[in-house]
């Protein structure tokens, strides 16, 4: 354990964000489970609003800083291909 208060500040505020990071990362999964569950079932329909949420939730993710703007380039562009090949 840390004796430094600088330290123990730096753990605080990583257990923080790391918190925060999961639980926007979990957030994301759902979404994208959502799209999949839709693709799925090939309703079209409520795959399409899926998406929506699951891209919004993503941008929102990659401008908090918690992916990389090529991996959430990837992952919307794979979900977008499996709901127009429906």
């Amino acid at each position: 354990m840390a004796n430094i208060k600088s330290a123990k500040k730096r753990i605080r505020v990583t257990e923080t964000k790391t918190a925060r990071n999961k639980s926007i990362r979990s957030a994301v999964k759902t979404e994208i489970k959502k799209v999949n569950t839709a693709v799925e079932n090939k309703d079209s329909e409520e795959a399409k609003k899926a998406l929506e949420g699951a891209v919004s939730a993503i941008d929102k993710a990659t401008s908090k800083g918690i992916f990389h703007k090529n991996t959430a380039a990837r992952k919307k562009s794979t979900l977008t291909k499996q709901v127009n090949q429906l």
